[in-house]
């Protein structure tokens, strides 16, 4: 993973002159694209005064998981504790909603806007204990960035 590269490519479609919803899509399809394990990497955001997550923008297989409650699964429990979340091995969490066989690790960071949650980046892999600092490290640069926007 080239790190700075990929903060410029983030930075690049950030300043963008194009709508949100086709920046959002263009940062899932860039790190699906040049992550080799990040399998499904899409937008979870907070569905107006519920208390649940809809699906914005993804990239990767379609998931049944639309809306999640907060505090179910991964994505749930990150929109009630604020904090990211990294799961190397899936069948470690007793809390966890299966997005498919094939998922073995998932890594959530949440996105704030004036110092409320207001949604997230959730990246699956198929590949157990892939993730590193490095990933975290980008994934709250791209939740920074995308909170401008917002």
């Amino acid at each position: 993973m080239n790190l700075s590269q990929l903060k410029k490519s983030v930075t690049g479609i950030i300043e963008n002159n194009t709508s949100i919803s086709y920046k959002l899509q263009s940062i899932c399809d860039l790190l699906k694209q040049e992550i080799e394990y990040y399998d499904w990497v899409g937008f979870y955001f907070k569905n107006g005064d519920k208390q649940e997550l809809k699906l914005a923008e993804f990239s990767g297989e379609p998931t049944e998981h639309i809306i999640i409650p907060f505090g179910k699964g991964i994505c749930g429990q990150v929109a009630v504790s604020n904090k990211n979340f990294i799961v190397q091995d899936v069948t470690s969490q007793d809390n966890y909603i299966s997005c498919g066989w094939k998922v073995k690790s998932e890594i959530v960071i949440p996105i704030f806007v004036n110092g409320e949650n207001i949604g997230q980046i959730d990246i699956d892999s198929h590949t157990v204990n892939p993730f590193t600092s490095d990933d975290e490290n980008l994934l709250e640069f791209v939740c920074k960035n995308v909170a401008k926007i917002l």
